[in-house]
């Protein structure tokens, strides 16, 4: 039966490594980009070489019509969507009094209502074939909070509710919903903190090193298969000891 898998903001780091690992493991992909379309492109041409089914979609996640869309043409060429992986995410750094409401309702929009979007878009499909599964990107700072990415934090954390209530909800319907929460991971995101910050980061990091993108994929491709048929609602923090 055609089946399809849709990466949120796969276009590059997390996402992209994510989208790669499920088309290696036989998913058709849609790869679902914001501004890099360029590296989506790239990522498509990559996997169709390999002999995976592939397509790139331009899409603002906080946009609800977009991301109806968007579903709409992932179902219609690589088959109705099945898997969806929430990845994603903008971040914030700075300190919580300087925060200014654009800043505050951007990164909610993107972080929260983004997952909202497009869980709403995939569902009435999964409800009807009663099956399906949603993975979640959360993160470490979301479980143990973050100074100066308090915003951040707050999404991060809401993701993780979201992933258990939702998966209460929706498990009688034999949907299954889980989250990866990522430690530091050698991402932009990452990079843009500063030589000096990674370097702690590093250094606080149990196993001496920061994750790599492939780290969180395989993570998330575990949850997406079958030897996690009898897993929902659970975290899998992927953070090299961080938060032990």
């Amino acid at each position: 039966m055609r089946r399809s898998a849709l990466v949120t903001g796969a276009s590059r780091g997390i996402g992209r490594a994510i989208a790669a690992a499920l088309a290696r493991e036989g998913w058709p992909v849609c790869v679902n980009y914001l501004e890099r379309r360029d590296t989506a492109g790239e990522l498509v041409r990559e996997l169709r070489d390999q002999g995976r089914a592939a397509m790139a979609v331009q899409a603002d996640v906080s946009d609800r019509e977009a991301v109806e869309n968007m579903v709409r043409a992932a179902s219609e060429e690589l088959g109705p969507v099945e898997l969806l992986v929430n990845n994603a995410g903008i971040s914030h750094q700075g300190l919580f009094q300087d925060l200014d409401d654009g800043d505050w309702d951007r990164l909610l929009a993107v972080n929260l209502t983004g997952p909202r979007n497009a869980i709403g878009a995939v569902l009435p499909h999964m409800l009807s074939g009663k099956r399906g599964c949603i993975i979640n990107v959360s993160s470490v700072w979301g479980l143990r909070g973050g100074s100066c990415e308090t915003a951040y934090a707050v999404t991060k954390a809401g993701i993780i509710g979201l992933t258990r209530s939702l998966a209460l909800e929706l498990a009688p319907s034999g949907i299954r919903v889980n989250c990866v929460a990522p430690g530091c991971v050698e991402t932009d995101m990452v990079r843009r903190l500063g030589e000096e910050t990674r370097s702690m980061l590093v250094e606080e990091t149990p196993l001496g090193r920061l994750g790599r993108p492939e780290d969180i994929a395989e993570a998330a491709a575990f949850l997406a298969s079958e030897k996690a048929a009898f897993i929902t609602g659970q975290v899998l923090t992927a953070d090299g000891g961080f938060t032990v």
